[in-house]
């Protein structure tokens, strides 16, 4: 098509013409205005005068360290200052930033630094021997630079081996030209699944959809100026679901969460005057749980954006009346984090009992305004009729779907198929369109907002020599949502206890994968030999804690 805007010949420009992207919003923020608190992370703040200079810092020393353009600059930190940074700096140096998990096991770190390829990576002091056991396992022409964060707040010392954060920080220049992208499409950030269908994908960004997404969640949020955003989401999850990247555009706080308690919530809301946060149910439960001697008093209503499960009606009737207004919204990695949401319509539902609130509040909802589209379509790309009870696959299309699935083109084409975005969640759409999950594919297990692959725990399982056969599905559970629980067959003769095969899935998977109940029982099979995971689902709504 060119660059031809009509038949008058006009054309693109760099008057009229500039990449977007989220970098834009904190030189804004810091321009205008330079003595608002930025960031605020327990007993350190900073303005955005002084956040720009260290983020400027930041990019200039890891250029001066031979990061380039497209290079890869990993994270392994908790909610904390430096990974705040790091979200601003390695895109403002030109490279692309992969913040990893900070629950993974070794073998998985190590896979994720050798195939993005990351150049450096800032570890957090208590993670440093997962990231040296990772690179202790690597090529060592392939190993990334340690820079290690000692997080003083939380007592941390630095211990000498590595690079120091702050040291590090002063090696680089206030004056460094930020390197913005050329091209819209040009990548900002790879962020890898949780391998829930075997080893984990780079779903990579762009600076368009991190920019756009950004934008969607504070209309969706109703985002007025000056928000004070506390992390409860993990910033290695979706970018913090680009909420970082989004502040800055509304002049707005961020206040770091290293500790997800609810003690740490209500002293976040009380003492730093938080009016935003985002989490998965098991954070509402927490503070539903909380007792009254425990909850400290505050006088605004605290806006929350909820997903990762769809929130138990219970809960959200629970938390509203503690000054809590809760939204259902939905997405994936590979749609920047939230893309639907629980569209709340004063002039229908103001006046519906509580329990219908609730109910309509645990909805999937419909697609964010920077969605091109969010629907529900039959095996043969059919819409599903909107009668509340006739599922399909949720699919999606729009500017912020990533870009593809780094070095995997057969995957990002299965998942792209006929045009749309493939979620791999079922659901159905009531009559108003409003979108409800009623199951997962894949058998994608949801603990406690962290994805965990059935398959991943099987495959770990069969490792034991005692294991002939075995299948995992999720357990109920009141705490974490859902639980891994594993069905098991032995081998003729074979012996093992619950106890064993949970300590021997501990040693090969992160914690939050392990399974924590294992029942030994003959599995339910198709006259094919397939295990039949729906009647095993059953059993485990069954089972005790």
């Amino acid at each position: 098509m060119g660059w031809l805007v009509d038949e008058t010949g006009l054309e693109k420009c760099a008057a009229n013409h500039v990449a977007l992207s989220p970098l834009s919003f904190l030189k804004r923020a810091a321009g205008i205005y330079p003595h608002r608190e930025a960031l605020l992370d327990r007993s350190r703040s900073f303005t955005y005068a002084q956040m720009l200079a260290r983020v400027t810092q930041l990019a200039s020393a890891l250029a001066k360290r031979g990061v380039r353009p497209g290079d890869v600059v990993a994270t392994l930190l908790p909610n904390i200052t430096a990974q705040v940074e790091a979200t601003w700096a390695v895109p403002a140096c030109g490279a692309v930033l992969n913040t990893i998990n900070t629950r993974l096991e070794v073998e998985t770190v190590q896979y994720i630094f050798e195939h993005a390829g990351a150049r450096v990576v800032l570890v957090d002091n208590s993670l440093l021997p997962i990231a040296e056991a990772a690179i202790a396992r690597m090529d060592a022409h392939d190993v990334p630079l340690i820079i290690e964060v000692a997080d003083r707040e939380a007592g941390f010392q630095p211990d000498g081996r590595h690079p120091e954060y702050e040291e590090f920080l002063a090696e680089g220049d206030t004056g460094f030209d930020w390197i913005q992208p050329e091209d819209e499409w040009e990548s900002i950030a790879i962020n890898y699944t949780s391998g829930t269908t075997g080893r984990p994908k780079g779903v990579v960004y762009h600076h368009r959809g991190a920019y756009l997404a950004a934008i969607g969640n504070m209309m969706s949020w109703n985002m007025q100026r000056h928000p004070r955003y506390l992390t409860i989401v993990p910033l290695f999850h979706c970018n913090g679901w680009t909420h970082t990247w989004m502040i800055p555009a509304v002049a707005g706080t961020v206040i770091c969460c290293r500790d997800v308690t609810a003690n740490n919530i209500y002293h976040a809301i009380s003492v730093d005057g938080a009016t935003h946060f985002g989490g998965a149910p098991i954070v509402l439960n927490a503070i539903v749980n909380t007792t009254e001697e425990e909850r400290l008093p505050f006088d605004h209503i605290v806006q929350v954006f909820t997903a990762g499960a769809p929130p138990p009606a219970a809960t959200l009737a629970k938390i509203e009346p503690l000054g809590f207004n809760v939204t259902q919204v939905y997405g994936l990695t590979e749609v920047y984090g939230p893309a639907t949401e629980c569209t709340w319509q004063d002039d229908l539902w103001n006046g519906v009992e509580p329990a219908e609130r609730a109910e309509i509040k645990a909805r999937t909802g419909v697609a964010m305004p920077v969605l091109e589209g969010a629907t529900v379509m039959d095996e043969h790309m059919n819409h599903v009729p909107h009668d509340g009870e006739t599922v399909g696959e949720i699919m999606m299309r729009g500017n912020i779907v990533m870009k593809g699935y780094y070095k995997n083109p057969a995957a990002t084409a299965e998942v792209f198929k006929d045009g749309w975005f493939h979620s791999g969640d079922i659901a159905f759409q009531h009559p108003d369109g409003y979108i409800k999950i009623t199951d997962r594919a894949k058998d994608i297990i949801i603990s406690g907002g962290e994805n965990v692959s059935s398959v991943e725990v099987e495959g770990a399982l069969m490792h034991h020599p005692a294991v002939e056969l075995c299948a995992v599905v999720a357990k109920p559970d009141e705490k974490w949502g859902e639980v891994p629980c594993a069905f098991v067959e032995l081998r003729s003769g074979a012996k093992a206890t619950e106890a064993e095969l949970i300590k021997f899935s501990r040693e090969h998977l992160a914690g939050f994968k392990t399974p924590k109940r294992v029942v030994f029982e003959d599995l339910p099979k198709t006259s094919t030999g397939k295990i039949q995971k729906f009647a095993l689902r059953e059993r485990a709504k069954t089972l005790a804690d």
